[in-house]
């Protein structure tokens, strides 16, 4: 599983999804071992369509 600090959480009212790079993003089209830094600008939350702006890093919480 990879770590805190890899893994960032979406921060919109009532999502709460968590991006982990072992798992990658199968709605996006995003393979395993991407990291959030490397997910394209465009790039939106699966759950609810926010923007990477509005993910924390878990490993700063």
């Amino acid at each position: 599983m990879a770590a805190p600090e890899q893994m960032w959480q979406c921060q919109t009212t009532n999502c709460g999804y968590i991006y982990n790079p072992d798992k990658g993003d199968r709605k996006g089209k995003i393979g395993k071992g991407t990291a959030f830094e490397d997910l394209p600008e465009d790039w939106k939350c699966p759950i609810c369509g926010a923007s990477k702006k509005a993910f924390r890093n878990l490993g700063t919480a």
